[in-house]
């Protein structure tokens, strides 16, 4: 899932409104629903859903504890940047929905997002 950082950066999302990024960048628009629909698929009885795993338990990349073997899905990512990303889209239906399943599926991002003093950028 490395691609997630993609999401963010392709085309410039981050810096445009979302209407505008409808429009200036669809594969970003695309991808981010492809993520999504992804992540949100029901596990099989035998296999969990790996998109859903990867997003529960990806981390920041200045987190200096190894990376669990036992997980093949994990992934590192610049928190920094994916907090600054996600606060300037939040007119976006797509970003809003990421943000909600991050801060509930995966605990690294919901600690680091309330020990943020800026919170109110994402309210």
């Amino acid at each position: 899932l490395a691609g997630l950082w993609t999401v963010f950066t392709l085309g410039g999302v981050g810096s445009k409104a979302a209407p505008q990024l409808e429009h200036c960048s669809p594969l970003a628009n695309q991808s981010l629903l492809l993520l999504l629909v992804l992540a949100n698929l029901t596990d099989a009885p035998d296999t969990p859903n790996p998109y859903r795993q990867a997003i529960m338990s990806f981390k920041s990349i200045q987190d200096s504890t190894a990376f669990s073997s036992s997980n093949p899905h994990a992934f590192q990512i610049n928190f920094n940047s994916l907090y600054t990303a996600l606060s300037e889209q939040q007119k976006s239906d797509q970003a809003t929905l990421l943000l909600y399943m991050l801060l509930h599926q995966n605990g690294n991002v919901r600690t680091y997002v309330l020990a943020r003093t800026d919170i109110e950028n994402l309210v």
